[in-house]
This record gives C-alpha cells, sequence and structure tokens, in this order.
C-alpha cells in the first residue's frame, strides 16, 4: 500500500456551493463525472461524494488541494458497478511517481452526508 485517504462532504452544503457557483461543476468534475449525474432527479449526492473520493485521492497520494486539478481524477464504474479511480494530467503524474498501479475506491452517500475511502496501490 501507498497511501490511503478519506473524506466526508455534507451534501447539502456541497449542493449550495454547486447552485451559488453554476461552473464549478466544470472545473471540478470531468465530462464523464457529469454526464453521468445529468439524468439524475437529485445530482447532489452522487456529486458530493465523487468530490469526497477526489480529496480522499489527494489525501492518498500524500497532496493538498491545489497540487493538482480536481478534474484529473475522475470516479468510474466497472461494467459490474464497483468504482475506481482515473488519473490524467498532474493527478497521474503524481501517481505513477508514486508508483500507483491502482486506487481502490469505497464511496457511501445519504441525503446529508457523503464520504470516501481511497487507497493507492
Amino acid at each position: 500500500m501507498i497511501g490511503i485517504g478519506l473524506d466526508t462532504v455534507d451534501v447539502g452544503r456541497f449542493r449550495r456551493a454547486l447552485d451559488r457557483h453554476p461552473r464549478l461543476a466544470e472545473r471540478v468534475f470531468t465530462p464523464r463525472e457529469r454526464a453521468d449525474m445529468a439524468d439524475r432527479a437529485d445530482p447532489g449526492p452522487g456529486f458530493a461524494v465523487r468530490f469526497a473520493a477526489k480529496e480522499a485521492a489527494m489525501k492518498a497520494m500524500g497532496v493538498g488541494l491545489g497540487a493538482v486539478r480536481l478534474a484529473e481524477i475522475g470516479v468510474v464504474r466497472a461494467p459490474s458497478g464497483v468504482p475506481f479511480l482515473e488519473t490524467t494530467g498532474r493527478a497521474a503524474a503524481r501517481a505513477a511517481a508514486l508508483g500507483v498501479a491502482v486506487f481502490r475506491v469505497s464511496l457511501t452517500h445519504t441525503d446529508t452526508q457523503a464520504g470516501a475511502v481511497v487507497v493507492a496501490e
């Protein structure tokens, strides 16, 4: 194991941030993540849990906000439904420099809280 990260997000607070800053979703989420949330009646919990995963991934890589762009880390689902992370840009370079072969991800959310654990291996 190279690193582990954990993060939680208040869904209501995150939803309000998205409402106040309409371009926030474009800056934080990949096109694929935004497309995955587009058909949801309430995308708030889905966006919040993905944000938590991005923060947890940065913690697993030992970096903080600003070291990589949040949109360089994307939550994707395998055909089986299991989530995993894809990285690009500086996030991919940081992961490669650390020797990360895979990010294991666990996501959970309710209507009010979202959380993610990421293990970099």
